[in-house]
């Protein structure tokens, strides 16, 4: 029992693992939660649904679409909404991206409601079978997206001249700005690029989780506990949070009751800011006076 709860948290973690990345980005490069990526998640879903079922397209064809709407969705955002408040209190921000899932979310229950939808499977492939353990083809292929995923972000924000440039525009803009880099144009690439990983992610869970127009916020609290347990701005310790969130809630649900599943991120979330508020991985700000 222990090993098959094991591998079913890594699974799930490795869905959170993915949001809370795609979140970190974010964070990393603007200073804002997006608090709004919960349905960016539910977007990319059901454009894959419609391009599947209603255009006709591929699988393949239809993620790649799915990527594209809302690589352009993520820098309409920025461009119409949130350079307009680039200079507002932090708390705007927030309040900002949360209208916005609202409006995402209300968008999708004019045309479906609160319809629970079937997509079909990426992959057709058996489950593989280690004793009592089972491990289906899509849990491998979430769990290898998401190492992939982690892998390419490190290495652009630790030796690249983006990571430099995500370091300067986050930290001093104006400064940035002063030695020629388009601070802005940045900006706006990196909402799309996350709106991008929120398309991603929906794509490889709606076929686990079912789709529906409520399914970004379940998704959006582990991602935002994983952040929290991991270390704000922290890309490894994003998925580190998200898999351990993931083994967390099989645990309990396991061992304890099934109904503590859900509460489970609010738990960790409150645990993590009395105990220890830098989370895992993350450095207390030192500011000279």
């Amino acid at each position: 029992m222990f090993a098959q709860l094991f591998i079913s948290g890594l699974s799930n973690g490795s869905i959170y693992a993915l949001a809370a990345l795609g979140m970190t980005v974010l964070f990393r490069a603007t200073t804002v939660v997006n608090f709004g990526f919960g349905e960016m998640f539910m977007a990319g879903a059901f454009v894959v649904y419609v391009l599947l079922k209603i255009v006709g397209l591929s699988y393949i064809v239809a993620a790649l679409g799915a990527c594209v709407v809302l690589f352009g969705l993520g820098a309409v955002i920025e461009l119409g909404l949130m350079r307009r408040m680039e200079n507002a209190p932090h708390l705007s921000l927030a309040m900002m991206t949360i209208a916005i899932s609202f409006l995402l979310k209300g968008i999708a229950r004019v045309f479906w409601g609160r319809e629970v939808l079937p997509m079909p499977p990426i992959f057709n492939m058996p489950p593989l079978e280690f004793g009592d353990v089972i491990v289906t083809a899509q849990d491998l292929v979430i769990g290898g997206a998401t190492l992939a995923l982690v892998i390419v972000f490190l290495l652009v924000f630790r030796f690249s001249w983006l990571g430099k440039i995500a370091q300067a525009a986050s930290q001093t803009p104006r400064g940035a700005a002063l030695v020629g880099l388009n601070v802005p144009k940045f900006r706006c690439t990196i909402w799309a690029v996350s709106a991008a990983m929120g398309a991603f992610g929906g794509i490889l869970v709606a076929p686990v989780t079912l789709l529906y127009p409520d399914m970004g916020g379940q998704t959006l609290t582990r991602a935002f506990a994983a952040m929290t347990l991991g270390g704000f701005g922290n890309l490894g310790g994003a998925v580190v949070g998200g898999l351990a969130m993931g083994v967390i809630e099989q645990m309990v649900g396991g061992y304890v009751d099934t109904s503590l599943i859900d509460v489970a991120g609010y738990i960790v979330i409150i645990a993590v800011l009395l105990l220890r508020p830098t989370g895992l991985f993350g450095r207390k700000e030192l500011v000279r006076v």
